[in-house]
């Protein structure tokens, strides 16, 4: 594996883990954790691929989070690192990653020669954290992390309250989410700050699979569905059995439609 190096907008580095070789995957993390989330999907994928994945400024190591973050300056920092890599390239994104990305595809459709968007939280009819995420920001700036990731899973995510208090009983699981916390909660700011509403993608007409897990929380899963009735060449793949986490418990049922997906777009001359 090496290291990538790009120059974002305004000037600071950005960095990408560089795995494989072959057709290009660019790949960006989902929230509350770095790159590394996706290690066992890319472990499956480098034999036949070069798999690129950008390391999300507010989650890289001692990050100064300029507050409020935006999805815009994200976007910008992927369409940076892509300038990096030949096409055709395949954008593959999870979670608040996934936001991200579709912001980066909508402000340069040719860059990608298709979208892989692992249940983006997209604001499709109401904000993904509203008056949850004021409670979340408002725990966090009085000193308790835990108490804002209680809230992010417990009302923001939608998690089942036994699996998050489960969660949080096991010392190490806690402190795992709580190191990213600031971030985390920025992320879900940023998402807000874009608004209510996404017919602006109605006519994106990148190659989209959009994937989602059977026992993921029902509002991401409707999120999803807006999606595809919105975006113009859109098709959704579910994951039976799993939920939003399957770079973690179905690293290989994930790797497997992403290379379906790549069969489908990642050939000679791309769209870019």
């Amino acid at each position: 594996m090496t290291e990538l190096l790009a120059s974002s907008d305004d000037v600071r580095p950005l960095t990408a883990l560089d795995d494989g070789s072959g057709p290009n995957l660019l790949v960006v993390h989902p929230g509350g954790g770095d790159a590394t989330a996706w290690d066992g999907v890319t472990r499956r994928l480098t034999d036949d691929f070069r798999v690129v994945r950008i390391n999300r400024r507010i989650y890289a190591p001692g990050a100064d989070i300029a507050l409020p973050h935006s999805m815009a300056v994200e976007a910008a920092d992927i369409l940076r690192v892509a300038e990096l890599l030949d096409a055709p390239v395949l954008l593959v994104g999870h979670s608040s990653g996934a936001v991200a990305a579709l912001e980066a595809a909508l402000l340069d459709p040719s860059a990608f020669a298709g979208l892989f968007l692992y249940e983006p939280p997209m604001p499709t009819r109401e904000l993904i954290a509203g008056a949850a995420g004021v409670r979340a920001r408002a725990a966090l700036d009085t000193g308790d992390p835990v108490e804002a990731m209680r809230i992010h899973m417990r009302d923001i995510v939608r998690m089942p309250i036994s699996t998050v208090d489960a969660m949080f009983a096991d010392q190490e699981l806690r402190a795992m989410c709580c190191a990213h916390a600031t971030a985390q909660i920025a992320d879900d700011e940023a998402i807000d700050a874009l608004g209510v509403g996404i017919e602006r993608f109605a006519d994106l007409k990148t190659p989209t699979t959009l994937i989602e897990g059977d026992l993921s929380p029902a509002h991401l899963r409707e999120r999803l569905s807006d999606l595809a009735a919105t975006l113009p060449n859109a098709r959704i793949v579910t994951l039976t059995g799993h939920g939003h986490a399957a770079h973690f418990t179905a690293p290989d049922a994930l790797a497997d439609a992403i290379r379906d997906m790549a069969e489908q777009v990642l050939q000679a001359g791309g769209n870019r």
